[in-house]
């Protein structure tokens, strides 16, 4: 393998030597304290950090991206997964390190889709896959006791809320649409599991849990609706019925509830109209609407993972705002809102100077608008890296990448594709991916290279395609269905035959992807389908660990396109399917900077 020159390949190392912010996740409760989730060289680690001082030193040993923090601050919860897989038991560890507590005793492994401690602190409900289907438990905590069942289903269900006594639990179901991702809100007692209301806005799309009322003897819950085809918050009072819409006629977009406040009556939102955000304060007993702060992301949004937003903003406990924020070039960062003016409390981490991305809507081929975030180097680009994000029911935010600052160093342009499926752009774009073997997003991946090629980037000598987990589908995919348009494909943690995977993967998403991609489409939907028709340089990087996108699922297309001679290669690394650590980032960018300048060098990659 050519070597990186030495000045690029300094600059290089830089971008990923300086540990950074990846999420804050704020304790339940009336102390202004939250757990803050690092990226540094080994892996992720948290810091405690209480308004008013410095974040903590390190905590003495590793904490995954979705742990939370018991309200009283002396507990960390997480799930132990052995290095990676996803699939383990829920963990309460000491934030000293020095005690570990096994909160799920004699339950088989499972996969996490939701975690949240009550306002009380009296416990913990936790959402859990297994074979046996979804399941919500309630733990006792303080002291800690034996978890209790309080729903389940076959069926998909994520994310279990608890109200502040630890009373009532709502959990995000599906039963009554089996297969079909539009949830309804389901709220149970949390001694008995009985069912006390259900909240349901059906056909017109899906309601989503937000956060309980923290007032006493307030039955409310904030809820996510997209009753106009487009995200808006409403409170409901389960007791009664009572529904409070937010309709907010005059914003386009989508308005995405983040937080409440309830004993002032004000909720925090994200404003998304065509991938730009803005964070809006929206108050109760008024129609009134405050911007609270614009440029750059305030949250980064999920739909079915631990936890509904990889970070967000949110409310302290006394009302006060605290704006969470990124931009491609800058990490995350905490700032308070005073009313007219933002004071940082949390500096962002001292990384190398980056360049911004500029945002543009393109058509794609049925006339759809699909977002493509696009940055240059200084001076003219070598080639193109386009990027597509994982899920699909992701996004790309204007958030820190060193990756994507690292190919800009490196001299390239980047473009980051937000297609069919991503969410933030409404209900029908989420959804317009499904049924169609693949049709619409191939769409989209044209459709932003032909945009690219209008600014004189995208020459198919010298564009790759690359992405992860879904992205990394896409990825095997595209230089399958678009042979024309790429030079090398870089896939992380990828899917290529999609039978394969299926009957491989942990429960969590077995079922959806059974739905999405049912028998009839697994050849259309297989990048393994088109080997015969890849002319790119493919590299794939799967991990040993990985039960969402398990290796079984890429080998046969890598031995398949080896037979046809065609360039491909395959590293496996030890871990599962999101491995954090800087020095892991650092060395697949540098494996994939290596292979680029290789294919500008013409050479092939498997020698």
């Amino acid at each position: 393998m050519d070597a990186i020159p030495a000045e690029l390949d300094h600059a290089l190392a830089r971008r990923f030597e300086t540990p950074f912010l990846l999420t804050v996740r704020p304790a339940a409760g009336p102390d202004d304290v939250a757990l803050l989730i690092e990226d540094h060289p080994d892996g992720s680690r948290a810091r405690l950090w209480r308004a008013g001082d410095e974040p903590s030193a390190l905590l003495p040993f590793a904490v995954g991206v979705g742990a939370i923090l018991t309200p009283d601050a002396k507990w960390v919860i997480d799930l132990d997964d052995g290095g990676g897989s996803e699939v383990g038991t829920l963990v309460a560890v000491s934030v000293d390190g020095e005690r570990v507590v096994d909160l799920t005793p004699g339950r088989l492994p499972f996969v996490l889709r939701g975690l949240e401690a009550a306002h009380d602190g009296s416990a913990i409900v936790v959402t859990v896959v297994d074979e046996d289907g979804f399941h919500v438990l309630v733990i006792p905590a303080a002291p800690w006791g034996p978890p209790r069942t309080v729903y389940s289903s076959p069926i998909e269900a994520w994310y279990g809320q608890i109200s502040p006594d630890g009373s009532l639990v709502s959990v995000d179901t599906t039963d009554h649409n089996p297969g079909i991702r539009r949830a309804a809100l389901t709220v149970v007692e949390a001694e008995s599991g009985e069912v006390v209301g259900v909240l349901d806005d059906l056909p017109a799309g899906p309601v989503r849990g937000v956060r309980f009322s923290a007032v006493a003897d307030d039955p409310r819950i904030l809820v996510n609706t997209e009753r106009t085809g487009f995200a808006r918050p409403a409170i409901w009072n389960h007791t009664t019925g009572e529904r409070r819409d937010f309709a907010l006629a005059d914003l386009s977009g989508e308005v995405i509830p983040l937080d409440w406040h309830a004993s002032s009556g004000r909720v925090l939102a994200l404003h998304v109209e065509d991938g730009i955000h803005r964070l809006l304060e929206l108050h109760e007993a008024s129609d009134e609407v405050r911007v609270v702060a614009e440029g750059g992301a305030f949250a980064n949004p999920d739909v079915a993972d631990l936890h509904p937003f990889q970070w967000a903003s949110s409310f302290a406990p006394d009302g006060a705002i605290r704006v969470v924020r990124s931009d491609w070039a800058t990490p995350l960062s905490i700032l308070q809102d005073d009313g007219d003016r933002l004071t940082e409390l949390v500096a962002p981490a001292a990384v190398p100077g980056g360049r911004p991305l500029a945002s543009s809507m393109v058509t794609s081929a049925d006339g759809t608008r699909v977002q493509l975030w696009v940055g240059r180097p200084d001076g003219e680009a070598l080639g193109t890296v386009l990027d597509i994000h994982g899920g699909p029911n992701l996004v790309w935010v204007d958030e820190y990448s060193p990756s994507a600052q690292a190919w800009m160093d490196a001299g390239f342009a980047y473009a980051a594709l937000n297609y069919r499926g991503s969410v933030t752009f409404g209900q029908a774009f989420r959804e317009g991916f499904w049924g169609t073997g693949g049709d619409r997003e191939i769409e989209d991946v044209a459709a932003a290279i032909e945009h690219l090629r209008a600014q004189g980037l995208g020459d198919p000598a010298s564009t790759f395609i690359t992405g992860a987990s879904f992205g990394g589908h896409m990825t095997l995919l595209s230089v399958g269905r678009l042979p024309d348009l790429f030079a090398g494909g870089l896939a992380h943690v990828a899917v290529a035959d999609w039978s394969a995977a299926i009957a491989e993967m942990n429960p969590a998403v077995r079922s959806v992807w059974t739905t999405w991609v049912p028998p009839e489409m697994v050849e259309r939907y297989s990048a393994i389908s088109y080997l015969d028709d890849v002319t790119a340089s493919v590299w794939i990087n799967q991990g040993a660990l990985d039960t969402r996108t398990p290796i079984v699922g890429v080998q046969r297309f890598v031995d398949g396109l080896g037979d046809r001679g065609g360039d491909v290669v395959m590293d496996v690394f030890d871990g599962g399917h999101e491995p954090t650590g800087l020095q892991n980032l650092e060395h697949d960018q540098r494996r994939m900077t290596e292979l680029a300048l290789r294919t500008l060098a013409g050479r092939r990659w498997n020698h």
